[in-house]
């Protein structure tokens, strides 16, 4: 398992003022929160820095505006809303004027603030549009141009980031299998970034979302009149990964004609464009997903075995959300810090009663779908606590689902203890991929009797079925 790492270092807060002792104040109030700050004392330097990175926080005074015609262009303030239309921008002024902070509010500003800013009214600010909620999880991945990590202290996940690793030092294709919304595009990114080719090209394509004709054109390009309407050569994702890495995302869903035209450019590297002759070759890197059960399609024809048995020199299963609830709080903690900003809610904990409901919920979305109950608690509720259950249509959507199997329950007749005892260790075993060891460790029982207890419920499955 990686190192932990606070959330708060992959937040960017840009300081577009460069008057020294305010820039001092915001810098030092920020280091202190481990949040990274950087200055921009001119336009000039703003707009340069504007487009290295994706910025949490803006702090902007209207002085560093210069004077400039219809001709050229938008303005400072303009261009910041046109880039990144959901983060908070702070105004920051040095005389007191209603006038000026009605403008700037208006024009997308969340704030006006008046110099000198006191440093409690700062931290007040902060806490608001910065969330600083601590959450040491292993960080896997990071994106310089917009936050995508995967996050999580469970063994399961430590296993497979483990394996990962390991294959993306080699050139192996990978096939990545999952439940839709588990993280399987995050993980192929982390691959890449910890491999030789880091340094070219990462390229997806969404197989499931083209049909036949549109996916070969996509993957391997065209020639000017392959077809009406190829006005100009296109080159394809295999050409613009060359070099790097190339994603093949629900690789399940292409057809059959398809697939064996996909095996044998695999195979050779080289391929053609739709309607050219010239053959064109290529080094990439290729990482495959699929949330389905491949190796029954494969069993029922609808997969060609070669091209799995291709794809498949490393097989990597993401688990889902429910088989790794030890990450749950860490995983709410994070998309609170990402989308608090968006209410300017402040937001002191959760509510208990919303918690022991998300621990006995079976999230078949995965984290995509916590993520987006999070978000809409934050924008519909109210208060310092996250809650739901103040929320008709989230709890709606989370009774209507099934319970968590990792959580035993009860119904009115109850259990025997025995039946408390087997549904305990079959529900361990199923969570630990089958491993009697860890197994049994968890359970605080030893191998010896987990495996008595094992033979004694397979007896049992053998009677009931006689």
């Amino acid at each position: 398992m990686n190192p932990t790492v606070c959330l708060n270092e992959f937040q960017q807060v840009l300081i577009l003022d460069g008057e020294p002792d305010f820039d001092r104040l915001v810098l030092e109030t920020l280091a202190q929160r481990g949040v990274r700050g950087t200055v921009a004392g001119t336009e000039r330097t703003a707009r340069r820095l504007l487009g290295q990175c994706f910025w949490n926080l803006i702090f902007y005074n209207p002085s560093l505006e210069e004077e400039r015609g219809p001709e050229e262009g938008m303005g400072l303030l303009s261009l910041i809303r046109r880039q990144f239309p959901e983060t908070p921008i702070l105004a920051v002024g040095e005389r007191d004027s209603s006038e000026e902070a009605l403008r700037v509010v208006r024009a997308g500003c969340v704030d006006y603030l008046v110099k000198p800013v006191h440093p409690k009214r700062l931290l007040e600010i902060l806490d608001r549009y910065l969330p600083a909620h601590f959450s040491d999880v292993p960080i896997c991945f990071d994106s310089a141009e917009r936050r995508q990590v995967m996050i999580g202290q469970s063994r399961r996940l430590g296993d497979v980031l483990e394996s990962a690793k390991k294959a993306a030092a080699t050139s192996v294709s990978i096939l990545i299998c999952g439940e839709s919304g588990t993280g399987k595009e995050l993980l192929a990114q982390f691959i890449h970034s910890r491999s030789r080719r880091a340094g070219g090209p990462f390229v997806r394509v969404n197989c499931a979302a083209l049909a036949e004709s549109l996916l070969e054109s996509e993957l391997f390009g065209h020639e000017k009149g392959a077809f009406t309407g190829a006005l100009f050569s296109h080159r394809g994702r295999f050409e613009r990964a060359d070099g790097g890495t190339l994603l093949l995302d629900e690789i399940t869903e292409t057809p059959p004609a398809f697939q064996a035209k996909l095996l044998r450019v695999l195979e050779e590297m080289s391929f053609e464009r739709v309607g050219g002759t010239e053959s064109i070759r290529v080094n990439v890197r290729i990482i495959s997903t699929t949330n389905q059960d491949i190796l029954r399609r494969v069993r029922d024809g609808a997969f060609r075995a070669d091209l799995y048995y291709r794809l498949a020199g490393v097989r990597l299963t993401l688990p889902p959300l429910r088989e790794r609830m030890e990450d749950l709080p860490p995983l709410i903690w994070f998309f609170v810090n990402q989308y608090a900003p968006e209410t300017g809610r402040r937001i002191e904990g959760i509510e208990r009663e919303t918690l022991d409901l998300f621990e006995q919920y079976s999230w078949p979305g995965n984290i995509r779908q916590l993520r987006n109950v999070v978000r809409t608690a934050l924008i519909l509720g109210e208060g310092p606590l996250l809650s739901v259950t103040d929320l008709p249509a989230v709890m709606e959507e989370l009774r209507a689902g099934e319970p968590c199997t990792a959580n035993v329950r009860f119904s009115q007749k109850g259990y025997s203890l025995e039946e408390v005892e087997r549904q305990a260790i079959l529900t361990v075993l199923e969570r630990t991929g089958g491993n009697q060891s860890e197994a049994a460790r968890l359970l605080g029982i030893s191998d010896r009797t987990l495996r008595e207890r094992i033979r004694k419920y397979r007896r049992q499955e053998i009677l009931a079925a006689d």
